[in-house]
């Protein structure tokens, strides 16, 4: 069963749309939720589910599942698989040292609905009536590429028709401090789709879903897609230890010396970043890389661009 990704939306500093994602050479500025979002409904919630919701705005719209802001779907059969390693960590330090110092009673109402794990993806199905599956991925720097793979899942199993994939991570002070650095403090998102849903709708396809690997030899992982996938691999996109292992003689992208740490959200960024490339006839199949050999396991996944429309009758 092929699965297409139909939908991309972006919210990093300076960058919105995977077009703008590709060509970016460094973060201009910051993501204003309130400004894509309006106001109403997000006071009292964290960064990372502020950016969230703005990234599923976004990749909702470009798939055609929001008309003038108008769901046109049935929201039984769309999952949220969100991938945030960092993500409301400031709220759940901030929860447990007011415990520590105040005991219960010093809580906010409002902020403790906050500090569940998995409060990213469930307010993502709130806000836009998504009632499938809902998932929370935080598994280390391959935790991206792996919601990917849980999405492909869910629709190959038949739980969903489309799934959200969300990449997202904030910036503050407890997660520098976690760190040591600066974070990315925006993400991206995708829309997978069960092909036949997608063309049973006129979707637009942005990318083919191809091969994944799971393991701890980033090398061994790349020759193996390599050597499955039918045409040949035009560019990898990886960071940090796992960009030195791969091979030199073709075109590789860090997405982390332009954002610096990614953490969770790398693997759908780096998936939007090549959909932004193939969208301007940059290359063909890539393979997306999260983790190294260095890390408790990574992941590679092979992008592949869509195929090119039929020519109309008659056509020259």
């Amino acid at each position: 069963m092929s699965i297409f990704v139909t939908g991309v939306g972006v919210a990093l500093p300076g960058a919105d749309s995977a077009a703008a994602l590709a060509a970016a050479r460094h973060p201009v500025g910051s993501v204003d939720p309130a400004a894509v979002l309006g106001k109403k409904g997000l006071r009292y919630k964290d960064r990372a589910t502020q950016l969230g919701l703005v990234a599923g705005q976004r990749v909702l719209t470009d798939a055609g599942l929001l008309l003038d802001g108008v769901p046109a779907f049935d929201g039984t059969r769309v999952a949220v698989i969100v991938s945030s390693n960092l993500g409301n960590v400031d709220t759940a330090c901030r929860v447990a040292r007011t415990i520590a110092d105040e005991g219960t009673r010093g809580l906010s109402p409002m902020d403790t609905p906050n500090a569940s794990s998995n409060i990213i993806a469930s307010e993502i199905a709130i806000r836009f009536g998504l009632h499938g599956p809902n998932l929370m991925v935080c598994n280390g720097p391959s935790s991206g590429l792996d919601a990917m793979r849980w999405g492909t899942a869910l629709l190959r199993s038949g739980r969903a028709d489309q799934a959200v994939v969300v990449g997202v991570e904030p910036d503050n002070e407890i997660v520098r401090e976690l760190v040591g650095g600066p974070v990315a403090d925006g993400g991206a998102a995708l829309v997978l789709e069960r092909a036949e849903a997608a063309l049973a709708r006129g979707a637009r396809v942005h990318a083919v879903i191809g091969g994944h690997t799971r393991g701890p030899d980033v090398a061994a992982g790349f020759e193996q897609l390599a050597a499955d996938e039918p045409a040949p691999l035009t560019a990898w996109f990886a960071s940090g230890a796992a960009a030195k292992v791969l091979p030199s003689e073709l075109p590789g992208h860090d997405l982390a010396a332009v954002w610096g740490e990614l953490s969770g959200a790398l693997g759908v960024v780096q998936a939007a970043a090549a959909i932004g490339g193939f969208a301007a006839r940059a290359h063909g199949p890539v393979v997306l890389v999260a983790g190294s050999d260095e890390d408790d396991g990574s992941s590679a996944l092979v992008l592949r661009p869509p195929a090119p429309a039929a020519p109309e009758p008659g056509a020259v």
